[in-house]
C-alpha cells in the first residue's frame, strides 16, 4: 500500500475528522432547534409554506452563522491535528516536516512551516468572515 492508496486514507481521515464533525453536528442541531423556535419561522409556517421550504429558505441561513464560526475554528484544530496524524501514520506532509525539523533544529524550515500554517489559518478565517455577509447581508452593512 502506497501513499496514494484510498484504503490507507480511511483511518487517518476518520481520526482527524471525527472530533470536528461531532462538534459541528452538535452545534448544528442546537442552533437549528433554537432557530425553529423563532417568530419568523412560525410566521412562515402560518403563511402556508411547506416545512421543507421553511427549513431551506429561512432556517438554514440563520443556523449556519454560528456553525460557520466553529468550522473556521475547527480548521485550526485540523491543522494542528495533521501534525500528530502525519507522525503517527508516517505520512509525508507539512506536519511531519515540522516535527522532523524540530528534531533536527532546522530553524528556517520550522519558521517556514509555522508561517505557512498561520497564513492558511488566516485565509480560512477571512473566508469565514466573508461567508457571514453572504448568509446574512445585514452583517456586511455596518455603518461606522
Amino acid at each position: 500500500m502506497g501513499y496514494g492508496d484510498f484504503k490507507s486514507l480511511i483511518l487517518p481521515a476518520v481520526a482527524l475528522g471525527t472530533p470536528a464533525s461531532a462538534v459541528i453536528a452538535r452545534l448544528m442541531r442546537s442552533s437549528m432547534l433554537e432557530v425553529m423556535r423563532q417568530d419568523y419561522i412560525r410566521t412562515a409556517v402560518g403563511k402556508g409554506l411547506s416545512y421543507r421550504m421553511v427549513i431551506l429558505r429561512h432556517a438554514l441561513k440563520n443556523t449556519f452563522i454560528p456553525v460557520i464560526t466553529i468550522i473556521g475554528l475547527e480548521f485550526g484544530h485540523l491543522l494542528g491535528g495533521t501534525v500528530i496524524i502525519e507522525t503517527i501514520f508516517a505520512w509525508p506532509g507539512i506536519g511531519r516536516l515540522l516535527i522532523t525539523s524540530i528534531s533536527a533544529r532546522d530553524i528556517p524550515v520550522i519558521q517556514g512551516c509555522i508561517v505557512f500554517i498561520t497564513i492558511t489559518y488566516l485565509v480560512i478565517n477571512f473566508i469565514t468572515d466573508i461567508s457571514y455577509s453572504y448568509l446574512d447581508p445585514r452583517i456586511g452593512r455596518s455603518k461606522h
